[in-house]
């Protein structure tokens, strides 16, 4: 992880940078490099404010290894290949928590933090539901929806990965500490930010697509139309994911945002198979097999075993654009024919 360094030093610049930064080093950029042109890109006139910003880098390590925090690297293994994906991936995974979450079949939970009564339960049961099932649940460790289905999946004694607007030693709202100290014991709580950073409420929107990128789709539990929860839905969209939508009381506009979705064409979720059929993990229609994978698969036909392949180059031997190509890798790794490398790549498996 001799990288790590330089990819700290990379997620300290401003977020509109941080698209540029995954291009660059997806067309095989070292990350030193990568660093040295965006330093010069944002101070063009002021060549010191990159030692500056390795010191700013190398503060925030030293902190996490004092707090038991690792970072992980985009370009490692261990780093989430579903997340790998999305455009603007977060340079570094900071966790205190378990990896083996991160590269889990997930479904992620959202909704409102002022959340009724109704939208608690649902949350909760759906999420215990899923848990129990072996899907790991996401969600953003907030008040209401996020904090049910987090309570959710460890009640069924399952998985779940909470995602901060803040650093993960730096805990928001503070009365869930008790509760991401216990998701740490199966599952893991993640940031972008480095250890020590603060919440404020620019982060939070820019977490939401970690929420959605690592999930194979979004469930809206409850939504006012204004709701945060809604940009997690449109980055689920962007990102090729599903979106799904639980429907609610219509006389008290509280879940009219949801109701949008539904409207939109999202998939109404009444129970957690809603969802296990919209990610196929039930019964699939049957296939013609051979050798244990599907004959004649396109997908499969432009991966060569042992390889890992990247997901711009499938998508260009495939044809197949980034919404259907994504859930069908998915379905792929479920049923053993591929597997996930590092970077955001993928490997058939012979």
């Amino acid at each position: 992880m001799h990288d790590l360094p330089d990819l700290v030093a990379i997620s300290l610049l401003p977020s509109r940078m941080w698209r540029l930064a995954a291009d660059l080093l997806r067309r095989g950029e070292t990350a030193a490099r990568a660093l040295v042109h965006l330093a010069a890109r944002r101070w063009p006139d002021d060549p010191a404010r990159l030692a500056l910003l390795r010191a700013d880098a190398a503060a925030a390590i030293a902190r996490a290894q004092a707090h038991g925090i690792a970072g992980v690297p985009w370009n490692d293994d261990a780093y989430p290949s579903a997340l790998a994906t999305i455009v603007d991936p977060p340079a570094v995974l900071w966790t205190r928590g378990r990896l083996a979450p991160l590269d889990a079949m997930a479904v992620a939970i959202v909704g409102s933090r002022a959340a009724s009564a109704y939208a608690l339960s649902v949350a909760g049961h759906l999420a215990a539901d899923l848990a129990a099932r072996g899907v790991v649940i996401v969600s953003g460790l907030a008040r209401g929806v996020d904090s049910a289905a987090h309570r959710g999946a460890l009640a069924a004694g399952g998985l779940t990965v909470g995602v901060l607007g803040s650093g993960v030693d730096v805990v928001y709202p503070r009365e869930h500490a008790p509760l991401a100290a216990e998701i740490d014991e199966r599952g893991a709580v993640i940031s972008e930010l480095v250890p020590g950073t603060p919440p404020t409420p620019f982060f939070f929107p820019l977490r939401n697509r970690i929420i959605s990128g690592l999930s194979r789709a979004v469930v809206v539990v409850e939504a006012n139309e204004k709701s945060g929860s809604l940009i997690t839905a449109r980055c689920a969209l962007d990102q090729g994911r599903d979106v799904l939508a639980v429907p609610g009381n219509v006389l008290t506009g509280r879940n009219r945002g949801a109701h949008a979705l539904l409207r939109d064409g999202a998939t109404i979720v009444e129970s957690a198979d809603d969802i296990l059929e919209a990610i196929g993990l039930r019964a699939a229609p049957a296939e013609k097999v051979r050798n244990g994978e599907p004959a004649a698969d396109p997908v499969l036909a432009c991966l060569t075993p042992g390889e890992p392949c990247e997901l711009d180059a499938i998508a260009e031997r495939s044809g197949l654009g980034t919404a259907v190509l994504l859930p069908r890798l998915f379905e792929l790794e479920l049923r053993g024919a591929v597997a996930r490398a590092g970077g955001g790549r993928f490997v058939r498996v012979d």
